[in-house]
């Protein structure tokens, strides 16, 4: 998969998609609305299993106790955690239709580094053009085709 001025391309395929609302960056921090240049790795897949079928014998359904944290001083920053959880987080099971399937990403993982930015992942876009927090994403049928195809530690490369 390579971020590409017209969208990730992935097997043949082009697909649009939103990044970081402040664009690219080779310096993320946590919370600065960028996408993060590198190399990273699809580390895991998430689903909505009251939303949507199971897009890969891999995927995990999403429960309602299943959170992100996000706080740069918890132990469990930017690692799949579990409710109750005090520190700050994302709740992976979202009333809105974003996080119905996210592929999750190495970035700063699995040694993360306070503040260097966590929960870079593929979801659902809002809109086509709508900026995200960091991830990227993309329109939900574009979403469940990679989401089929993709595997534990395929590439993603997004450059600046």
């Amino acid at each position: 998969m390579v971020l590409t001025p017209q969208g990730v391309r992935y097997r043949g395929r082009l697909f649009p998609c939103s990044i970081g609302k402040r664009g690219v960056t080779r310096d993320k921090r946590e919370g600065d609305g960028t996408t993060p240049a590198g190399v990273m790795r699809i580390t895991g897949l998430w689903y909505r299993p009251d939303r949507l079928a199971r897009p890969a014998p891999w995927a995990r359904p999403i429960g309602p106790g299943d959170l992100w944290c996000d706080a740069p001083d918890h132990p469990a920053y930017n690692h799949h955690a579990r409710a109750p959880l005090a520190a700050s987080h994302e709740r992976l099971r979202r009333s809105d239709p974003l996080y119905d399937l996210i592929l999750t990403t190495d970035w700063n993982w699995p040694d993360a580094v306070p503040g260097r930015g966590s929960a870079i992942f593929l979801h659902q876009w809002r809109r086509p053009g709508y900026g995200t927090e960091g991830c990227i994403a993309f329109a939900r049928r574009d979403l469940i085709w990679i989401a089929r195809r993709a595997v534990p530690g395929t590439r993603l490369i997004v450059r600046t």
